[in-house]
């Protein structure tokens, strides 16, 4: 099995919590529309929480709050939401960084989001490779081919890059035509 270096799934999670993020930006500013309310779950124990020792107490690993009609001071920033709640009549503010969330549900559309915890996540992201132990290493850590010297065909008087170059039309292999840029640009 190969060894997904890139973490597809980590930037999914982002973008998702991007989503998070969108819709109680956009309730900040207008309210909740309709019918729609949120049950937002998060970690109670993940760095940048902010609840009152009570609520820590009480939830002492994960937390689900309901955004529908009573609450308040909602504030939405780059890394997370703060806003104020009542629990058991008693108002408490939270701040919850969006690493923080575990999962977002609508449930007035059924749509709803799980993210995996992110201590998770931070646990399976694989090692960075160690750095080159020599400044020889080429640029793109040799990720990129190595400069070889053109080879001209027989029937081709230059390379096709340099006929791309030049702004003239080229072929490739398999006989499919490459335009040059400059030349695309020019119709």
């Amino acid at each position: 099995m190969t060894t997904d270096l890139i973490r597809y799934d980590l930037l999914a999670q982002e973008a998702l919590r991007g989503v998070v993020r969108r819709v109680l930006e956009d309730v900040m500013r207008t309210g909740v529309p309709g019918e729609h309310h949120f049950y937002i779950s998060f970690n109670t124990e993940y760095p940048g929480v902010k609840i009152s020792p009570r609520l820590r107490e009480k939830y002492p690993e994960e937390m689900t709050v309901i955004l529908q009609h009573q609450f308040w001071d909602l504030v939405v920033s780059e890394h997370g939401f703060e806003v104020g709640l009542s629990f058991s009549n008693v108002p408490e503010k939270l701040y919850v960084p969006f690493d923080a969330i575990t999962g977002f549900f609508d449930p007035s559309v059924k749509f709803g989001l799980k993210f995996e915890p992110l201590s998770q996540q931070a646990e399976d992201k694989p090692a960075k490779p160690a750095a080159p132990a020599s400044r020889d290493v080429p640029r793109g850590a040799a990720s990129e081919p190595e400069i070889s010297p053109p080879s001209r065909r027989k029937t081709d008087k230059a390379p096709k890059d340099e006929k791309i170059a030049a702004g003239e039309d080229a072929t490739d292999d398999k006989g499919a035509e490459i335009v040059s840029l400059d030349k695309f640009r020019k119709k």
